[in-house]
């Protein structure tokens, strides 16, 4: 049976994050809140998690799962050839609601799904999963939510959806935004727009003012 938290009380957010920790350090699941919506978590490095992740959103390996991470210098593990602009984005808007998609260092040997030696990364603004984050490491989070389904603002909308196959839930209360990330590929020469969410393009641009968009 998964284990649920509330992390709006301290005593149980203080154990729920331990249990959380300790969740994804056995290779197990768990949801948690971010700045955006509710995320479904695994051990980045463990294969069979992230395998268990996919399968629990009913989701194939050619939409592979984005990392979450606590700290912008854990870029420097994860990713190469990252450019001025690109550490201007990441200066400007981590920890907040923009992935990158950058390249990984050849010598990570995770399996996050048909990556094509890329990976979508960001750190967000939620004082809970930047606590597990800190604490465990970088981790593949997707929404957590069954693929095709809307993407969950309330806990109780992820265990609808997730149920058992998740170890542990920590509810953190409604996220406070309903729009998710926006993604900026800055794998070439000029960064690309490729989806517009919570970052609009126009205050991108005030940083990066080549920003395109994808078509």
């Amino acid at each position: 049976m998964p284990r649920r938290y509330d992390c709006t009380d301290l005593t149980d957010r203080a154990h729920g994050l331990r249990e959380a920790t300790a969740a994804v350090r056995r290779g197990d699941l768990v949801v948690l809140p971010t700045d955006t919506v509710y995320g479904v978590g695994a051990d980045a490095f463990n294969r069979r998690a992230v395998g268990d992740l996919l399968e629990a959103k009913g989701r194939g390996r050619n939409m592979p799962s984005p990392v979450l991470v606590g700290s912008p210098n854990t870029l420097h593990g994860l990713v190469t050839g990252l450019n001025e602009r690109a550490w201007e984005l990441v200066d400007a808007f981590w920890p907040g609601a923009l992935t990158l998609v950058a390249r990984h260092q050849p010598s990570l040997t995770w399996d996050l799904g048909e990556t094509r030696g890329t990976v979508a990364v960001r750190m967000p603004l939620h004082p809970i999963a930047l606590e597990l984050l800190k604490e465990f490491g970088p981790m593949a989070v997707s929404s957590a939510n069954l693929t095709g389904h809307p993407s969950p603002q309330t806990c109780d909308a992820a265990m609808d959806m997730l149920g058992d196959s998740v170890a542990v839930y920590l509810d953190g209360g409604p996220t406070a935004d309903t729009v998710p990330s926006s993604i900026v590929d800055i794998t070439g020469p000029v960064p690309v727009l490729l989806r517009a969410g919570a970052v609009s393009a126009e205050e991108l641009r005030k940083v990066v003012p080549d920003l395109e968009t994808a078509h």
